[in-house]
């Protein structure tokens, strides 16, 4: 079974200060950056990405940890997979490739390293789409009992004493493919060769403590940089697009644009007609919403 990402996409691994990161480009034009959720990699995007790449310059990575990119050794405060060292392995990406100013968009655990890196590199972005999220500080400081039981895996994940590596680990297959499955409502079925590769990289032992060092930094030294940036009135300057799906947990839970505004200065959105795995389940118009706003960030720049 091929892997379902043309091969008009070259294939690069970029040094990031250490972090060895998965990358694939294609395209030519005004350069964007997409980043992919949890438990997934760069082929998220395999739908949507060669629309993008018919205007613009493509680049796909596997945040660190995920993926076939470098798992650097944890922390004990977590840092080495907060958000921050995660949005800077990216701009680096980007600057290797000869881009210092870029759109950023993110899809789930990918939205939230493109919302730091828009803040803690504003000159650099140019836009950001975050696709089915609200920002971690809202999350956390509204979370309650369906939100606990909506979205379990936040606390399972962020476990310590090694509890969910062990546990996923006796059956990782049927851990992304239950989470998969469990999150996806009608549209676009999954492509059963991205979803084997979503299998074959969360195998990997090393992958699922990255991945869960992930949630555990976003409950403690992620939290401690957002409410800083609050405190100091910091927002993400540059125009923002927000896509989610209207039968997801997001979609149903939150004021998307309302909790949005709150944290950015130029927001607009839209609901798709899917659940949380918005750039597979709706690509078409994903890849359009997408186009139209990214043509807008370009003439930002």
């Amino acid at each position: 079974m091929s892997i379902p990402l043309p091969a008009s996409f070259a294939h690069r691994v970029i040094d990031a200060d250490g972090v060895r990161i998965n990358t694939h480009v294609s395209g030519d034009g005004p350069p964007v950056l997409l980043l992919h959720g949890y438990p997934q990699t760069h082929l998220i995007w395999h739908h949507v990405a060669p629309v993008l790449a018919r205007k613009h310059t493509v680049v796909l990575t596997d945040l660190r940890g995920y993926g076939d990119s470098g798992k650097p050794p944890s922390t004990p405060d977590h840092s080495a997979y907060s958000k921050r060292a995660m949005a800077y392995d990216q701009l680096l990406v980007m600057r290797e490739l000869g881009f210092d100013r870029f759109a950023v968009v993110g899809h789930d655990r990918g939205g939230r390293v493109g919302h730091r890196l828009a803040l803690d590199h504003p000159r650099a972005v140019t836009g950001l789409a975050v696709l089915d999220i609200v920002p971690t500080r809202h999350v956390f400081q509204h979370a309650d009992a369906a939100f606990g039981l909506g979205y379990y895996h936040w606390f399972f994940l962020a476990a310590g004493g090694g509890i969910p590596e062990h546990l996923i680990g006796g059956d990782p297959e049927f851990w992304v493919r239950s989470r998969m499955q469990a999150r996806h409502n009608g549209g676009t079925p999954f492509d059963p060769a991205a979803l084997d590769e979503y299998v074959r990289c969360f195998s990997d032992p090393a992958a699922i403590h990255a991945s869960c060092e992930d949630y555990r930094a976003a409950a403690s030294i992620d939290l401690r940089h957002d409410d800083a940036d609050a405190d100091a009135g910091w927002r993400v300057s540059c125009p923002v697009l927000a896509l989610w799906g209207a039968d997801s947990f997001v979609g149903r839970t939150y004021d998307v644009l309302d909790v949005w505004r709150r944290y950015a200065t130029d927001v607009r959105g839209h609901a798709l007609p899917c659940d949380h795995y918005v750039p597979e389940e709706a690509p078409e118009t994903t890849a359009k919403l997408l186009g139209s706003f990214l043509s807008r960030a370009a003439v930002a720049r």
